[in-house]
């Protein structure tokens, strides 16, 4: 599988706690909103026509479809491998002639027809693979070495044929490299949907942010007070959605949908996110990041609506 690294980015979650324990009630707060009296028109302007396109979301979710797209084809790829290594004879213990050339490491192309169909094969499948040398860039050797074992690698070097041992070691491990991607790309889909998912319920809340300012645009003498301090209201729960959101990813950042090799990366717990998001030009938790631009856009809008009232409009 592909191995990317980058920075973590950063991202800032809103605090629940909004309220002052020294001046309680919504007239309060309302007051410590007033920067400056505002009109109707321009808050709808701000609130309605900033539309999110969530695209730290999609962006990753992209990225998780490309990236099991090409898990998918290196499994078929050391699927169709096993299957060329099955049907290679191989030189028994009792036939082997004079040692040839050694062909894993210093000369590739030499040795025995049955290891230079391997090698073949091998090349022919999964390093011909349109992604696998922007992201490997590893010899024969080097990928046979880090994808079925070194062992596999240097027994294959030190008898310089194709034993039966080595054969039945190499369709095996083969197969069990295919099986390994099968389970990471079951993996990676899980968190397609998870992408979704959180997706669809930021996108419910932006609806009903946008659905509550255009509601004060609404009213052709100007919003009431009462009908502002229960959008303020209104958008206060949103913005605890919000935090909601986040929430929920945090517990599914505890719980990812696959554990990776700790040989991998050294992330620990969160190896599996830093495999799929570490090399990519977006934040590292695209969900949380989304969460709280969300949740700033929740909050520009109240205290503007805090405006309006505090200043009379």
């Amino acid at each position: 599988m592909s191995v990317r690294q980058s920075p973590t980015t950063a991202f800032r979650i809103s605090d629940p706690e909004l309220t002052s324990a020294e001046c309680p009630g919504v007239g309060c707060e309302l007051a410590a909103a007033a920067t400056g009296p505002g009109a109707v028109t321009a808050l709808a302007l701000a609130g309605v026509v900033a539309l999110l396109a969530f695209a730290y979301v999609r962006d990753a979710r992209t990225e998780c479809q490309n990236e099991r797209r090409r898990v998918l084809d290196e499994r078929d790829a050391f699927e169709r491998f096993a299957e060329r290594v099955a049907s290679v004879e191989a030189v028994s213990v009792e036939t082997r002639q004079s040692p040839p050339d050694r062909i894993v490491g210093a000369r590739p192309d030499g040795g025995d027809a049955a290891l230079r169909r391997v090698l073949s094969a091998y090349r022919d499948t999964v390093m011909a693979l349109p992604h696998y040398r922007s992201e490997y860039d590893e010899t024969v050797a080097e990928s046979l070495s880090a994808e079925l074992g070194p062992d596999t690698a240097t027994a294959l070097a030190s008898d310089g044929t194709l034993s039966p041992g080595a054969q039945s070691a190499l369709v095996r491990r083969s197969r069990r490299a295919a099986d390994a991607r099968e389970q990471l790309a079951d993996a990676v889909a899980r968190e397609v949907e998870r992408l979704t998912d959180a997706e669809s319920a930021l996108a419910d809340v932006d609806r009903r942010r946008r659905r509550l300012v255009g509601h004060l645009d609404g009213m052709e003498s100007g919003p009431a007070v009462d009908a502002a301090i229960d959008v303020w209201r209104r958008l206060g729960e949103l913005e605890r959605d919000c935090d909601g959101i986040a929430a929920d990813r945090q517990r599914e950042l505890a719980d990812p949908p696959m554990t990776l090799d700790g040989t991998v990366t050294d992330e620990g717990d969160r190896a599996f996110y830093a495999y799929l998001y570490g090399a990519t030009d977006g934040p590292r938790y695209p969900v949380l990041a989304q969460s709280a631009s969300l949740a700033d856009l929740v909050r520009d809008d109240r205290d503007r609506v805090g405006s309006l009232v505090a200043g009379g409009r």
